[in-house]
């Protein structure tokens, strides 16, 4: 889709093309429906990440939650959203042996045991290895840390799934 077809769509249909660039949180996309027009997909992924700097540390936290693990249960049973599934797919997370599943899961949930929400990443350019060791290295964070690069990252994903959309 366009940037200018975008940019004419009525309120709620600008609001569902964008539900999903932010996983679960259809509420990015109708925060900047107002600032409209857009000029670019870099202007309007900058409106969409300042909407969520400026929400609330629940919100953010819910924007947060709302991922899942990387290689986890909901990948497992086919849970995740499609985009989700290409992304992970896209580092190889579909085709772990049963051990590196288990190490996956080791990792999630010790994560998620020091700072209450899942390990995020965008693992556009990573592949199974290289998200191990980013595992490794930010568990060490503080919380406060960590969250901000967990809300980089989510940025950073939805970059790749606004320029997929649109042009």
């Amino acid at each position: 889709m366009k940037i200018t077809k975008l940019n004419q769509c009525s309120d709620a249909e600008f609001a569902s093309a964008l539900a999903t660039i932010f996983e679960h949180s259809p509420w990015v996309g109708e925060a900047v429906c107002s600032l409209r027009p857009f000029d670019t997909v870099n202007e309007l992924h900058k409106n969409m990440c300042s909407a969520v700097d400026q929400a609330s540390d629940d919100l953010q936290l819910a924007l947060i939650k709302a991922h899942p693990d990387l290689a986890g249960k909901a990948a497992l049973s086919g849970e995740l959203t499609q985009e989700s599934t290409s992304e992970q797919a896209g580092a190889g997370l579909d085709r772990l042996n049963a051990e590196e599943y288990e190490i996956f899961h080791q990792l999630n949930d010790q994560y998620q045991s020091k700072f209450g929400f899942p390990f995020i990443i965008a693992v556009k350019g990573h592949d199974k290895h290289s998200i191990l060791e980013s595992f490794k290295t930010r568990i060490e964070n503080s919380i406060e840390v960590e969250k901000q690069t967990a809300l980089e990252q989510i940025y950073r994903i939805a970059k790749f799934r606004l320029d997929d959309l649109v042009s």
